[in-house]
């Protein structure tokens, strides 16, 4: 269900605890982030989104690990408006294009998963 809302067109920006599943789809649907990650890979990944992708703003936590609301909205307005709002965009959109060009026949996933059943029948013949 989750894919079917990020792709409708209808979303301008996700609010996401950034799981892998979620940032991959966020990030290959065009779809810029709000990160607010909260143990194990979700730290790491709100990075990426925000140092690496540029593809989002990780919300910043008070000592008690609560957001405040006004920080919650500092990060939606930072996401949604402005220059810098139109430059995750312009990012994820970027990401968007060459996640297409990966999956698309002859693109980097597509040779890799060519490659590697290619491997297992050597393998098991």
């Amino acid at each position: 269900m989750q894919v079917e809302i990020l792709a409708s067109g209808k979303v301008g920006c996700f609010f996401t605890h950034c799981g892998w599943n979620s940032t991959i789809e966020a990030l290959s649907l065009g779809i810029p982030m709000v990160a607010f990650p909260q143990w194990t890979d979700q730290p790491p990944n709100a990075k990426l989104v925000e140092d690496v992708w540029r593809a989002g703003v990780r919300v910043t936590v008070e000592e008690d690990g609560m957001a405040r609301g006004e920080e919650l909205e500092r990060c939606l307005r930072e996401v949604m408006e402005g220059e810098s709002g139109r430059e995750m965009k312009r990012s994820v959109e970027k990401w968007r294009e060459l996640a297409v060009l990966a999956v698309s026949e002859g693109g980097s996933s597509d040779q890799s998963l060519d490659e590697f059943v290619a491997r297992v029948k050597s393998v098991s013949s």
